[in-house]
């Protein structure tokens, strides 16, 4: 079951990909630290990029935080490609402490105020205790979808049809955290979404290749709808 991927994957930890060390290349993005609060308490995020380009929520797996999506460059590519990055510490982790406000009611108050427009949201490993309760309940609410190898599938899989956006779902090919199967799963109940392995990666697939992660990522996000300015939803309206 994927609930004890949870636990399997404290266990396999030591058998992880460490994080990597950032680059000099990475030097010519600016990243910006940033805070906001709901209800009280304080969410600490990175951002880069342009802020009228589409936003990209990257939430983070159990051993990882924020900064692991500025040191695999995750930033600075999205940024390069015209995107608003946003890699945000999820409560308890990184610089965001604990947080009183349940993991399924999370992200809804968070990305108001967050970002501005319908975000992507990235979710790998533990984030899809954070991200399925969104994008099954509120769908609407985001332009995209990219689950990699996140755990809670099986609390939420009655539910799995209800994402109606466009959907990219990754995986390492080596994964013994969170099962190959799992992928199927997702592929064969989300209406719109194709399937991505990595060969030779393991659980943590971006740190295995992120040149390929980030090709694919880039070319998900060009091929979704444009989104729309108010201007033309006013025309559309007359």
């Amino acid at each position: 079951m994927v609930a004890a991927a949870v636990v399997a994957y404290a266990v396999a930890a030591q058998d992880a990909a460490p994080p990597v060390k950032p680059t000099a290349e990475q030097d010519d993005v600016a990243v910006e630290t940033r805070d906001i609060k709901i209800e009280g308490t304080s969410v600490h995020y990175l951002a880069a990029g342009r802020a009228d380009g589409r936003p990209v929520v990257l939430l983070h797996g159990a051993r990882f935080s924020s900064k692991t999506w500025r040191e695999t460059g995750t930033l600075e590519h999205l940024a390069k490609a015209g995107y608003q990055a946003l890699a945000v510490d999820l409560p308890g982790y990184g610089r965001s402490p604990k947080s009183s406000i349940p993991s399924d009611r999370l992200l809804s108050q968070l990305l108001p105020k967050l970002c501005h427009g319908k975000p992507v949201i990235v979710s790998p490993s533990m984030s899809g205790r954070f991200a399925f309760p969104l994008v099954t309940s509120e769908s609407d609410k985001v332009a995209g979808f990219v689950p990699v190898a996140p755990v809670a599938i099986n609390d939420y899989r009655d539910k799995l049809s209800r994402i109606t956006v466009p959907t990219l779902i990754v995986w390492g090919e080596k994964d013994t955290v969170v099962p190959l199967k799992y992928a199927d799963v997702l592929a064969k109940e989300i209406p719109k979404s194709k399937k991505l392995i990595i060969p030779n990666a393991r659980h943590p697939c971006y740190l295995d290749d992120p040149d390929r992660f980030h090709t694919e990522l880039v070319k998900f996000l060009i091929d979704l709808p444009r989104p729309q300015s108010p201007s033309s939803q006013q025309n559309e309206g007359d």
